[in-house]
Formats: structure tokens, C-alpha cells, sequence
């Protein structure tokens, strides 16, 4: 019986280099195969273009034996993860080789490819030549001449040179190679790649690169480096990475901007950096997987980066922000021109603000954002009464005093409009209140931008980003681990007149005691090191329970709310509010 055989043209050395996008992406997958030798260091040179000079790919891995090389190396489609294992065996690496078939990456540039490999003692080198290649016809009878000379027995590495580049193909972009590499090897602690003389370092990645060095009297020399990288740009692991004795610990941190809410926080996919500080080195985990979270040097270090990321940022994308937003002005140009100066300007800052949320996102989806917007501007009961007020300021006293006639009534009608709502508000808040899974954290969100609930006073009280964030350091530092869940959810505010509130949430099927009375006390005595203003503390769950101390014995500025009160107190005042308008 006949049988039949397949041939292997030489041609399959030339398709398999052809499997690669790009000239740097072959490239790569050498340096793909120094990482699977366990490489410490791989040094590649570029030659100057258009000269004669060689590309050299040079490492200091495990090296091959001429056994290896005939079983292992010159075996096509080989898959190294079925016959050696899915990791490499001096450090562990996982293995990227799985086809067999990198040995051709060097060939899509080149015609002729040198390969020099060095281990146990021996040194080995051969050449594969593409023209001769082609010329044999089938490329298991391609002849190699190897060359087996003696070497230090303690030497082990690998050396690829590509010679006579191919004059149909770009010349290999060096900072192009290097963006390349920086996706797979940038985060890597025992992988140093050096392309032409330079070390792969954060400032290889496209886009604004930033570098700062400060002293502080905790940490000692801080060395803070990181590129804002542009769109074109992909960031694998993205956020800056703290390396202590010169190894990156734990993963990337964004160091609290994902918190901040004035922040895009799409941006920060854009991030990508390191900071140096040896001065944390007490302050590592014992296997060096990361840092011990409540740290106060950690909180330092946090406090001394943000600011300086988040003017890079700034910087950066302020002419981007600055074009969209003209961009998205000129759109809705008519109506802008149709408000008086001082809404226009608050239309402006509108428009900014949903660029910074929704950044990233494209016009087609912002325009009718900005739209809806405009229209709340524009619906003002009382706008025509207010461009009628300020043209009467010129004019005799007769007309103003009847313009700010009109405008008490316009403000009567909004009053009343304003009081209406906030009775729907209200109805919506007790259903929440009533429901059992309701969390104190739902309940922060409801009530933060809604202060006049707890009475007119309160009305002038606003979020603050900066106390907000005092609260989470310290939340933090005191509820790590176990304790995790069971974190305060408290919200501290400040007034116009530099008045603080502190406010802790408990859910609305809690009975307050005196441990909650006792802990909201103690956070407010915490915080008060952040200001030398009084602060004022709210206690507010869903009922009042036994323990709690009489109200002759709780301390100054302290008050215990429940949220059927609290509604119930708020209602009457709105009721109360309507009726007096409508009598008039």
C-alpha cells in the first residue's frame, strides 16, 4: 500500500514572519523569548537608519545547549507549555511561547539572522539565511551550519543580530518598540529592557511625563515620577506604583483621586507612573505583596502626590477641556446669547462641569446633556422679572421700586414652586426610610445636598471635598480588616461661615444607644484638629433607644434626630410656608 507525506515549503519561514503587524511587533516576540529564558536584562541596539548596521537583541537568559537547539529551538510549532509547563523553572514566570514559531519573528525585517547562544560552558551559533531559504524548496533539507566553540562555564545567554533589513518596510521606530514593551514588562521588578543605551522607563509612554523629587521629615527622599498619557496611548495597570528598595509593592493606586468628584474619573485610566520611597520600607507586608493600609507615612504620601497629579492632569487636558467646551458653545450659541450676563455665566460653568463627568464621551451624547440643562436655566418663573430689574437700576426711581414689586411676586411664585417639590422630596425620603434594606450610605446620598431639611439655618451648609476626605483617612486608619464593614457613614459639611457640621447616619431600622452617641462624639473630637472652628454634631437613625443620655447630660452642640421626626418637622414648615402664600 502507497502512503503519502507532506512537504513543507520553504516558503513557511517567510509566511510565518509575515504573522506580525508590525516590524516592532516582531521584534518584540524576541524579547518574548528572552522573558521565557528567564532574562534579567535584555539589551537591544538600533542602528542609525538608512546605515548597514545590524539590529542586535541581546540577553543574559538560561542560554541553549546544541541538544536544545536541535530539539527544542529548531523544532517548528513546537508548544513549549505542553512539554515544559506553563512557567518557567527558574523564576516562574508564566510562559508567553506557545506557538513555535517566534524563532521567525526576526526574518519579517531582515534576510539574514545570526543567532548566538551560550550555557554550561559552550558557546553555539548558526545563521538562517531567508534568500537560501527560499532557494532550497523545502526547508527541512536547509542546511545550518553550527559553530561550537568553548566559553565560561559561569556565562549563560542569547544573542540575535538581524542584518540586510528588508527595503520594502519601514525602519523599526525605536520609542514605538518601546511603547510596545512597556504594555507587557513596565510593572515587571526583575525584567530590565535597555533600547539604545536607555533604560524602559514611565517617560517612554506618549503624553505629558512629569518628575518630582521632595524631602519629607517621615519618608526622606520621595522620588515621584509618571506620564499622562494621550489617547493614542494604552495603559496596561494604569496608576502609580510605589517601589520601596527598589521593588514595586502591591498594585498601582490612583493615591484618592478615584474619590475625588470634581476629578474625571475616566482620566485616570490615562495614568501611569512610579513613586520611589525607601522611607516606607517598615511599612511592608512580611511577603512584600503590599503596604499595611493604615500606615500614617502611606496617608503622608498620599497627601503629598494627589496635588501633584492632579495639576498635571490640569495642565494637560485644560486646552482639550477649553476646545470642547467652545465646541459645544458654538452649538448652542443662539441660546446662550438669549441669557442675561450673569446665567450665561452660569451656563458656562455647567457646560464645564458635564465635561469633566462625562469626559471621554462623544458631542453627539453631551449636546442634548447641555440642552437640558439650559432649559432648567432658561425656565426661571422670575428671569424676566430680573432683566427688568436691572434695566430699571438706570432709570427713574418710580419703575425700580415697581420692578422690585414684580420681583417679590416672582419670588413668591418660585417659593411656593420650590415648596412643592421639596414635599415630593419628602414623600420619596420616608418611602426610603421605611424600607428595610435601606443603608446608611443610601441615606447619606438623599440627604447630603439637602440641608434644608434640618431647618433654614442649615441651608447655607455645603459638601466639602476637602473634610471629606480628613474623614476617609481617618476611617481608613481605624476600619481596616474585620472591621471593614463596620465603617460609620458620617458626612461633615461647612457653612459659609466657616461653621461645621458633623452628621452620622445610622439606618432607619436602628435604635440609637449610648455606644453611637459616644462614637459620634469621638469622631467630632478626631476632626476637630482639622479646624479651629466648633463642631456641631447630628445623631440621626430611626428610633431613640433606653440607654441614651437624658437631654440635660448631652454635650454642647450635640442634638439626636430620628428620621420620622426629621421629616415630620420639615413637612410642617413647608405646609405651614404654602398656605402663608397662598393666602396672600
Amino acid at each position: 500500500m502507497n502512503t503519502l507525506n507532506f512537504n513543507v515549503d520553504s516558503r513557511l519561514a517567510t509566511l510565518l514572519s509575515e504573522n506580525y503587524r508590525s516590524v516592532e511587533a516582531a521584534l518584540k516576540e524576541l524579547v518574548d523569548n528572552s522573558w521565557d529564558a528567564d532574562s534579567e536584562v535584555v539589551v537591544v541596539k538600533f542602528p542609525e537608519p538608512l546605515s548597514k548596521d545590524p539590529i542586535i537583541i541581546e540577553d543574559d537568559g538560561s542560554g541553549m545547549t546544541e541538544e536544545e537547539l536541535k530539539n527544542e529551538y529548531l523544532l517548528i510549532a513546537r508548544n513549549r507549555r505542553s512539554r515544559r509547563g506553563q512557567f518557567t523553572p527558574k523564576k516562574y514566570r508564566k510562559v508567553k511561547g506557545r506557538k513555535g514559531i517566534g524563532k521567525f519573528a526576526g526574518l519579517m525585517c531582515a534576510n539574514r539572522m545570526i543567532v548566538e547562544t551560550w550555557t554550561r560552558g559552550t558557546r553555539c551559533k548558526f545563521e538562517i539565511d531567508l534568500p537560501s531559504l527560499n532557494e532550497v524548496g523545502e526547508i527541512e533539507v536547509l542546511p545550518l551550519p553550527l559553530t561550537v566553540t568553548a566559553c565560561d562555564p559561569l556565562a549563560s545567554g542569547t544573542k540575535i543580530t538581524l542584518l540586510e533589513m528588508k527595503q520594502n518596510l519601514a525602519f523599526p521606530d525605536p520609542a514605538k518598540f518601546r511603547q510596545k514593551l512597556l504594555q507587557d514588562y513596565g510593572r515587571e521588578n526583575d525584567f530590565k529592557i535597555v533600547v539604545n543605551d536607555k533604560e524602559m522607563d514611565v517617560d517612554d509612554l506618549r503624553g505629558s511625563f512629569v518628575q518630582n523629587t521632595f524631602e519629607s521629615s517621615s519618608l526622606g527622599k520621595v522620588n515621584l515620577k509618571f506620564t499622562i498619557a494621550d489617547k493614542k496611548s494604552k495603559v496596561r495597570k494604569s496608576g502609580i506604583a510605589i517601589r520601596v528598595a527598589g521593588k514595586v509593592v502591591g498594585e498601582p493606586s490612583s493615591f484618592g483621586l478615584e474619590d475625588d468628584e470634581t476629578f474625571p474619573a475616566k482620566l485616570l485610566n490615562q495614568l501611569y507612573g512610579e513613586v520611589e520611597a525607601d522611607g516606607l520600607i517598615d511599612h511592608v507586608t512580611a511577603d512584600w505583596g503590599a503596604l499595611i493600609e493604615n500606615s500614617q507615612f502611606i496617608l503622608e504620601l498620599k497627601h503629598l502626590i494627589q496635588p501633584i497629579v492632579k495639576e498635571a492632569f490640569q495642565k494637560a487636558y485644560s486646552k482639550e477641556m477649553n476646545l470642547a467646551q467652545a465646541r459645544l458653545a458654538k452649538k448652542v450659541n443662539e441660546r446662550l446669547e438669549q441669557l442675561p450676563e450673569f446665567k450665561r455665566q452660569f451656563a458656562d460653568d455647567a457646560i464645564r462641569k458635564i465635561l469633566q463627568k462625562y469626559y471621554g464621551e462623544p458631542e453627539s451624547k453631551l449636546e442634548p446633556i447641555v440642552n437640558v440643562i439650559l432649559d432648567a436655566i432658561e425656565r426661571s418663573d422670575y428671569r424676566m422679572v430680573i432683566e427688568q430689574l436691572n434695566s430699571a437700576r438706570n432709570s427713574e426711581i418710580a419703575k425700580l421700586a415697581e420692578a422690585l414689586e414684580d420681583y417679590g411676586i416672582a419670588q413668591l411664585s418660585f417659593m411656593a414652586e420650590q415648596a412643592a417639590t421639596r414635599l415630593s422630596f419628602l414623600d420619596a425620603l420616608e418611602e426610603l426610610c421605611l424600607k428595610n434594606s435601606t443603608l446608611e450610605a443610601e441615606l447619606h446620598r438623599a440627604i447630603e445636598n439637602n440641608m434644608w431639611l434640618f431647618g433654614p439655618e442649615y441651608s447655607m451648609f455645603s459638601s466639602n471635598i476637602t473634610l471629606r476626605r480628613q474623614i476617609e483617612d481617618y476611617l481608613n486608619e481605624k476600619y481596616t480588616g474585620d472591621l471593614g464593614s463596620k465603617r460609620p457613614d458620617l458626612l461633615l459639611n461647612r457653612s459659609v461661615y466657616n461653621e461645621h457640621l458633623l452628621i452620622e447616619f445610622k439606618r432607619p431600622k436602628h435604635s440609637l444607644s449610648y455606644l453611637d452617641y459616644q462614637q459620634a462624639t469621638t469622631y467630632r473630637n478626631e476632626f476637630t484638629r482639622y479646624t479651629d472652628k466648633p463642631i456641631r454634631v447630628m445623631l440621626l437613625g430611626g428610633k431613640r433607644g433606653g440607654d441614651l443620655p437624658r437631654p440635660d447630660h448631652i454635650e454642647a452642640n450635640v442634638e439626636i434626630l430620628v428620621f420620622d421626626e426629621l421629616i415630620s418637622a420639615a413637612r410642617y414648615q413647608l405646609d405651614w410656608l404654602l398656605s402663608e402664600l397662598t393666602n396672600r
